[in-house]
């Protein structure tokens, strides 16, 4: 029996009670971002929605958590949980709800993605729950062990977007500066947009696959993405776990050569999407058969067994999007048809502690062991 068979849905969750929670919160978040938009939303990102669908949703988040916390409470299933999700949606509702006023937003130096936050997770929730749910390769809870810990580094992950982003464009800016050629740049922006795309990923694949390997295998580097690593159940939600030093290094080590070498704009906001989709679903607890596109895109499957804990493997499939920069690494490693890891996870669980703020701090102290890890019965 494997540690992932011992773990069993709660008979006694209640899912409205949850549902109700989450929405109730996100609803009071919403408007908190109709309150402070300067503070709190997120320039780039508010340029991608409009104010009638952000109250629309907001509307919609305030009437479902409202309806499922009080079936929840009336049925006598996680009251507390439920309650959570009434007061707060009545929070939202006193402080303005779907109509709440707000001003013309100015413009201040730094913010919070607090909407990119919402809005994602939102969908996110909406469209790989359901799917998980049906196609699963585990019938495990959405809200299985360690849930509130992946959520909590989605939440940072999205939070600090536009401080991520600084650090990342001042870093490819001065290697821009310093090693770019006007030359190489005009001929590749010379090159329609689709080829420009696909050689983009290729590029971009080599030197996040490249770095991905050397994480594994220099120590020091290796305690930042154990924390990714040290998830004990795959879903959409996991892979989300990254030490914030390995989002920084990794975004600015990829992005890097895309801006030296000249890609336009419309072919590198193409692989962020692409980045973002394929990211959640390479973790996703999907399990569907992808035949022979396993040679050619990275899937749920081929990604599984780089997360497996498996001493076969500890040192392969380390691309993110194509297969073929692992066959040209010589990591490439096809596990055999319909199998799937029986388990996930660091190969030493005592290395990595549990919790976001112990797990951001490990990488930096001394200590190598942890009495209270990922994992533990």
């Amino acid at each position: 029996m494997t540690y992932q068979d011992t773990v069993a849905p709660n008979p006694a969750r209640s899912w409205m009670a949850h549902m109700s929670a989450g929405l109730g919160i996100l609803s009071l978040m919403g408007v908190l971002c109709f309150h402070f938009p300067e503070l709190l939303t997120s320039k780039e990102f508010r340029a991608t929605y409009s104010e009638t669908l952000a109250r629309n949703l907001l509307l919609i988040g305030l009437i479902a958590a409202f309806a499922m916390g009080t079936l929840a409470i009336l049925r006598n299933r996680n009251r507390r949980i439920a309650l959570t999700g009434v007061i707060s949606a009545a929070l939202a509702v006193l402080l303005g709800g779907a109509t709440v006023h707000f001003n013309e937003i100015e413009s201040t130096p730094y913010s919070l993605g607090l909407d990119w936050f919402v809005m994602s997770l939102f969908f996110s929730t909406i469209v790989f729950v359901p799917i998980e749910r049906m196609l699963h390769v585990r019938n495990q809870s959405p809200l299985r062990p360690e849930w509130r810990t992946d959520l909590a580094y989605y939440f940072v992950g999205h939070i600090l977007v536009q401080f991520i982003l600084i650090a990342v464009t001042a870093s490819t800016t001065t290697m821009d500066a310093l090693i770019a050629s006007d030359t190489v740049k005009a001929t590749i922006q010379s090159w329609p947009i689709w080829l420009q795309f696909i050689l983009a990923v290729f590029v971009a694949d080599v030197f996040q696959a490249g770095l991905h390997r050397i994480y594994h295998n220099v120590p020091f580097l290796w305690r930042f993405h154990a924390v990714h690593h040290s998830s004990r159940h795959m879903d959409w939600l996991a892979g989300s776990r990254i030490h914030l030093i390995e989002i920084l290094l990794t975004r600015s080590a990829v992005l890097t050569p895309l801006v030296v070498l000249g890609f336009s704009a419309p072919a590198i906001n193409g692989y962020v999407i692409l980045v973002g989709v394929q990211a959640v679903l390479a973790h996703a607890n999907l399990r569907i058969n992808f035949g022979w596109l396993e040679y050619v895109l990275v899937t749920p499957r081929y990604h599984h067994w780089h997360h497996a804990r498996h001493a076969d493997y500890m040192d392969v499939n380390y691309a993110i999007h194509l297969p073929l920069v692992d066959m040209l690494m010589g990591t490439f490693k096809r596990p055999p048809a319909n199998t799937w890891p029986d388990e996930y996870g660091v190969m030493k669980l005592e290395t990595v502690p549990t919790g976001i703020v112990a797990q951001t701090l490990m990488p930096l102290g001394t200590k190598k062991t942890f009495d209270d890890f990922v994992g533990k019965p």
